[in-house]
């Protein structure tokens, strides 16, 4: 019986590293998953299949045989790395929005909830609508955790403000380098 099963196949759910793209595969083998995987993602190369739940990779036929139908597999291509789904960005749009960027903000805070790194690569305006944020109205993109919103509040402003005296240094050296050069062309 389980060499029919082998010689049949089971059926995944593969999916790239960016979860844009899904597809189902019925494969027998490791191997023969791979192949097929290969061909239908249009992928080239070395490729490494994982649980797309956990990251767990499978590189045996013996793990992969003990699969459930229809697992989720995740596909990764050269060195990439797999991270967990980013939360949804739930903003309830039946509140008042004030004004302050409510869709822009709520995309801009799940997508720093899932790598926090980018925030010192804003610009003025992405920090200053986080700097201005209520951490109260955006509690259900990061429940339960509400300090997180107040933490990336409150560093946003001191990132924005670093950046407001760096533009007001340059702006004052540039000043100071037209006065330098308009008291140079009359002397």
């Amino acid at each position: 019986m389980e060499d029919a099963n082998i010689q049949q196949g089971k059926p995944f759910k593969i999916t790239d590293s960016s979860r844009e793209t899904r597809k189902g595969v019925v494969a027998g083998s490791l191997e023969d998953l791979t192949s097929k995987v290969i061909e239908k993602l249009g992928i080239s190369g070395d490729i490494t299949v994982v649980l797309e739940a956990d990251g767990t990779e499978i590189d045996d036929e013996e793990y992969f045989a003990t699969l459930e139908p229809h697992t989720s597999l995740m596909i990764l291509n050269g060195g990439q790395k797999w991270m967990p789904p980013a939360p949804p960005c739930r903003l309830s749009t039946d509140q008042p929005d004030d004004g302050k960027g409510g869709a822009e903000l709520a995309g801009l805070v799940g997508k720093l909830k899932h790598n926090l790194c980018h925030v010192s690569l804003l610009g003025g305006a992405e920090l200053e609508l986080l700097s201005d944020m209520d951490p109260d109205s955006l509690v259900d993109i990061t429940f339960p955790d509400k300090i997180f919103l107040e933490q990336l509040k409150e560093a946003s402003g001191r990132f924005l403000s670093e950046k407001r005296q760096a533009q007001d240094a340059m702006d004052l050296l540039r000043l100071y380098q037209e006065k330098e050069a308009e008291s140079g062309e009359t002397n």
